[in-house]
């Protein structure tokens, strides 16, 4: 009975850091520091680049307000603007 206790004893016989816990985990290392780069310069001398990306197509809210506009330049009543605008966006 007595060797059972004992046994029982050096189960819980844990080392404890000086400031911490059984339930906290301990800590993990700290990150390491963020690099430092120099932002790049623009040249005075040097040559331009030009961004030759086709301009974006317009969204549909866009087509459908240009669409609205030309029906009502050429004088379409409100029931054919709806007709013309709704052809017209879809193209």
């Amino acid at each position: 009975m007595m060797a059972a206790l004992l046994n029982a004893n050096a189960a819980f016989a844990q080392v404890i850091p000086p400031g911490g816990s059984l339930l906290n985990p301990p800590l993990p290392p700290p990150p390491p520091p963020p690099r430092i780069e120099a932002p790049v310069i623009p040249q005075m001398d040097a040559p331009t680049t030009q961004n030759y990306a086709p301009a974006p197509q317009p969204s549909f809210s866009d087509r459908i307000t240009s669409c609205l506009d030309d029906a009502a330049a050429n004088g379409l009543g409100p029931s054919a603007r709806a007709a013309y605008s709704r052809a017209c966006a879809n193209q």
